[in-house]
């Protein structure tokens, strides 16, 4: 066997390890509730961002990030909010692969197992995730058993086709979520080698239409995108920031690529002068973002509540 290859049985033993691991993290008191108990429903949606391959966390180092993240740990609080809120969801924004050398020796497989262990619901691509090439990811994908969403690729002619989807509705407790996703311009950032024919649409016309249906057509209650854009730039490429500005019916922007640290999700009035709440929690799974909806059954009106979780060592959570 190649030294670059990890035998099934190593496989399974590190993710047993990384993933079994008991809940050792003091949670701080879960938000408010909000209203009357049995007129509302909660909802909470956990999320990450960019985690680049960061399965172990940081080494202790003396540097900024010593000790932080990890996906034990990770995992572990997921447990136990899950634990204590019967209707989660758990998302990702993109750029799942490259930074350590798990993705350089696996190729992904670790973080696609990893994420299937902890209940992935969905994720978005990063422009890394293109790094070892449409058949790359391919090759993955079958250790994921969650959906990928991006609606502005069309992967036609390409081994990711019908591989993907443009969105997601999820039901809890009576509650519609619909879920899309946006990824960045592959042109000038990623190797014409590997996104070959991808062809990259407008991400706000693709996200008005999506929307749009979502709201609309099969009337989620609340409408979330999972962008790969980027949170804000000097000039006017698309962001998240106009994204926002530039569109109605979405409520929540889950941001990445900019590896932006939000301590507060930001609210940016869209077209129609309603808001759209955007947030993103970092890179390299240092933190968890954690956003509880409470949705009123008899007025329809929703209240929302954020944290974020820094991911580390024993009782500092």
């Amino acid at each position: 066997m190649e030294e670059s290859r990890l035998s099934t049985n190593s496989r399974r033993e590190f993710l047993r390890k990384s993933l079994g691991a008991a809940a050792f993290m003091g949670l701080g008191s879960a938000p408010l509730t909000a209203f009357g108990k049995d007129a509302t429903v909660q909802l909470t949606i956990l999320h990450t961002n960019d985690v680049h391959s960061q399965i172990e966390p940081f080494p202790m180092d003396g540097s900024r990030n010593q000790g932080l993240g990890g996906v034990a740990r990770r995992s572990a609080l997921i447990t136990k909010i899950r634990k204590e809120q019967p209707n989660v969801l758990l998302l990702d924004a993109g750029d799942i692969f490259q930074g350590t050398p798990y993705f350089n020796l696996y190729g992904g497989e670790v973080e696609m197992v990893a994420m299937s262990r902890m209940g992935y619901d969905a994720a978005t691509m990063g422009n890394h995730d293109f790094d070892n090439g449409i058949a790359g990811f391919a090759k993955q994908l079958p250790h994921a058993n969650f959906p990928f969403l991006v609606s502005n690729y069309n992967f036609e002619n390409t081994e990711l086709q019908d591989k993907t989807r443009p969105y997601q509705v999820f039901k809890k407790q009576g509650i519609k979520v619909g879920v899309f996703g946006l990824g960045i311009q592959l042109h000038g950032l990623v190797n014409k080698k590997n996104y070959l024919e991808t062809q990259y649409l407008d991400p706000i016309a693709k996200a008005n239409e999506t929307a749009s249906l979502l709201r609309n057509e099969l009337k989620c209650d609340l409408v979330v995108c999972l962008s790969h854009l980027g949170y804000k730039y000097r000039d006017d490429k698309v962001s998240d920031l106009i994204l926002a500005r530039s569109t109605r019916n979405i409520d929540l922007i889950i941001g990445g690529h900019t590896h932006t640290f939000m301590k507060t999700p930001e609210a940016v009035m869209n077209l129609d002068g309603k808001p759209t709440t955007i947030n993103q929690v970092g890179f390299a799974g240092i933190n968890l973002g954690r956003l509880d909806y409470f949705f009123d059954r008899k007025s329809g009106r929703q209240k929302m509540v954020s944290s974020v979780y820094p991911i580390h060592g024993q009782g500092r959570v």
